[in-house]
């Protein structure tokens, strides 16, 4: 008898301790029930990349300082018949509108890279949100187009920062190929990287006014060309809805 009683407790018992797990698995807006209850969520990541078996690549400029290369990157762009995504600070199109309006007549996307250029994670909220409208609200008044895309300054991210810019309908985009251009690389340097680096679905990421900017991207432009890669604006190459980004910043489509 006693037995039939500790045998039926300890049934009791496991069946709690597993209906308890089911529930703490359970997925609330993204999170589990696990994650709400016990205080912590996941650390959210951007887009880096695109799943895709298509040989589909883009181009990315980032815009804060200097504007000399910007008109002959444009003419580059033409000349391979490919389109590129331009991430603009606030204060770069104040400085240079007739290069923004270039750039938009070009056909190429514009992002924003924010209005200051600031380390995103050490603000606020509200600060946050100032950075991404003003800059928006530039852009926008100059090209009368919708900006669908941000970048953060120095890839510097947190969950604050995506949330507000999701709120704002923005995609935030990273990078899975960095040409470190900036660093005064030579353009074999610069196109040796994007091949040791690239494949399906990457995101390149250049800056308008590096050194060797110019020789680099025709020399990338060529090299992928000739790999057959169709290369694009980032927003041509990114799933627009219904996907869902891994730990890794890869972009899926669902």
């Amino acid at each position: 008898m006693h037995f039939c009683v500790i045998k039926s407790r300890t049934i009791k018992i496991i069946t709690i301790i597993l209906l308890v797990a089911v529930l703490l698995a359970v997925s609330i807006n993204g999170s589990t029930s696990a994650q709400v209850f016990f205080g912590y969520a996941p650390r959210k990541v951007p887009i880096y990349s695109v799943a895709t078996e298509e040989k589909r690549v883009a181009i990315s400029f980032d815009a804060a300082w200097g504007a000399d290369k910007t008109e002959e990157i444009l003419k580059i762009l033409d000349e391979f018949d490919v389109t590129a995504t331009f991430f603009l600070v606030g204060f770069w199109v104040d400085d240079y509108t007739d290069m923004v309006k270039k750039i938009d007549e070009a056909g190429c996307e514009i992002g924003t890279h924010s209005n200051t250029h600031p380390d995103m994670v050490k603000l606020d909220k509200d600060s946050v949100r100032e950075e991404l409208t003003t800059s928006i609200e530039k852009i926008e008044a100059v090209t009368n187009k919708e900006v669908k895309l941000f970048r953060a300054p120095f890839g510097s991210y947190n969950n604050q920062l995506l949330d507000t810019a999701e709120e704002l309908g923005l995609k935030t985009i990273q990078w899975d190929v960095d040409t470190l251009d900036w660093k005064g690389l030579s353009a074999s340097e610069i196109n040796n990287r994007v091949l040791s680096k690239v494949q399906n679905g990457s995101i390149i990421l250049m800056h308008n006014n590096s050194d060797h900017v110019l020789d680099g991207l025709r020399l990338i432009l060529t090299t992928l060309k000739n790999k057959s890669y169709k290369i694009g604006s980032v927003g041509d190459l990114v799933y627009e809805d219904n996907y869902t980004v891994d730990r890794n910043g890869v972009q899926h489509s669902n």
